[in-house]
């Protein structure tokens, strides 16, 4: 059993954690894991929280159980350490990083982290920070110049290499992010490329090829477009969900260190709203395995998931993928040709008849979803204005952000500023 280290009550936690486990597995596992291993990975993890490292702790957990299947304390301490830090910032890591790793690496790496962190900050992030509203930007300047000044104010963690998830649209759908403000925003996003999975519905969109085909009728030729699920899918997990342990999204996906979110607001004929959370959700789900588990229950109904429950799908959905890439994604919501159908209907969609009010940023995915939820219920009365909350209302959309909330994706309150 490794010392205890007396340095404050989240270390005294730590320590009558870490010696409860081993007292209720005081014999080696049959596969050699012993409680020394057991404590080490529980202090490593703690470690990495407060050492600034950004390895979410629950991925780590999730790929350490992949490993250590036999041992039966390690799920316990894991959760353990989670529910008392109470996941303030946990740590990040790649999907993968704990693959073939061996119990002696295991230790030094272990051993290495411990001694590089026991010099850091106690504490990442007080309570305080964590419970300040986020900021949500707000212009009215609806192009291209609009939407760079946005980017601008919530890029500050974005680095290495850059997803930019955007809708690119059906074949001539007329409501999509122009493309010519996207071509503008891309050389201030560096190291960038635009994102997109396959569609599960009946679409062109459906196969790689079919998808490349459209993105060329739709103008989308001046940079590289990474279908993610092209070469299939990978399985990311789900913190903390009650219907979903994993969820598989585009295999590319994990190439990439940061996402910008970059979203068209509108209604959606399933969500009731399509915001951001749509877009990662829906949007980074692979077209053949992702998107058949947010939308099909086993019974076979293609769109059988509705009301709460497809909501719930969505936030779980989106969950997975924040959790890879925080603190390094952000969010751009471009509230203008509002139609009460998703992107996805092209043509067909119904017209517009909410006004166009703004581009939205945030760093906050629930902040800014709300935000524009908010601009929404404020409008003076108009026919618009009742047509689009119908929609939202009679597919329970609120949803989303009440569970997105439950699952501690963000804050519901936030500081509107005028931009």
């Amino acid at each position: 059993m490794p010392p205890p280290l007396n340095s404050g009550g989240f270390w005294e936690t730590l320590t009558s954690t870490v010696i409860a486990s081993g007292a209720r597995q005081s014999q080696p596992h049959a596969d050699g894991t012993d409680c020394f291993v057991i404590s080490f990975l529980a202090m490593t993890v703690a470690v990495l929280h407060l050492s600034q490292v950004m390895i979410k702790v629950y991925t780590i957990y999730y790929a350490l159980t992949q490993y250590y299947k036999k041992v039966l304390d390690l799920e316990f301490t894991l959760t353990f350490i989670v529910q008392k830090t109470g996941s303030v910032s946990p740590v990040k890591t790649r999907y993968f990083i704990m693959k073939a790793i061996t119990r002696r690496d295991m230790l030094k790496k272990s051993a290495s982290v411990i001694g590089a962190a026991a010099c850091g900050q106690m504490l990442l992030e007080s309570a305080n920070a964590q419970n300040a509203k986020p900021k949500v930007y707000f212009t009215k300047d609806l192009s291209a110049e609009g939407l760079k000044k946005m980017y601008s104010l919530i890029n500050g963690n974005l680095k290495g290499k850059i997803a930019v998830k955007v809708h690119t649209g059906e074949p001539k759908g007329p409501n999509i992010i122009p493309r010519e403000w996207v071509k503008a925003l891309m050389p201030s996003v560096p190291n960038s490329t635009i994102v997109e999975c396959n569609v599960y519905y009946g679409s062109p969109r459906q196969t790689t090829q079919g998808h490349r085909e459209i993105l060329r009728t739709n103008g989308w030729t001046f940079c590289q477009v990474d279908i993610m699920d092209e070469n299939g899918d990978i399985n990311l997990p789900v913190n903390g969900g009650k219907w979903f342990k994993d969820i598989a999204v585009g295999k590319n996906l994990v190439n990439y260190d940061s996402m910008l979110v970059l979203t068209h607001f509108k209604g959606h004929t399933m969500g009731g709203f399509g915001g951001s959370l749509k877009n990662i959700s829906i949007g980074c789900a692979s077209g053949k395995n992702g998107k058949k588990q947010l939308h099909t229950p086993e019974d076979g109904n293609q769109w059988g998931f509705t009301g709460e429950r497809f909501m719930e799908n969505m936030a779980e959905g989106g969950k997975a993928v924040i959790d890879f890439f925080a603190p390094k994604i952000a969010y751009i919501n471009v509230m203008r040709n509002m139609s009460v159908d998703c992107d996805c209907a092209g043509t067909s969609a119904a017209k517009p008849n909410v006004p166009d009010l703004g581009i939205l940023a945030s760093t906050d995915i629930v902040a800014i979803d709300q935000a524009c939820i908010d601009m929404i219920y404020k409008l003076p009365e108009s026919k618009g204005k009742r047509d689009m909350i119908e929609r939202i209302e009679s597919r329970q959309g609120l949803r989303q952000l009440t569970y997105m909330k439950e699952l501690g994706m963000g804050n519901n309150e936030y500081e509107l500023v005028n931009v």
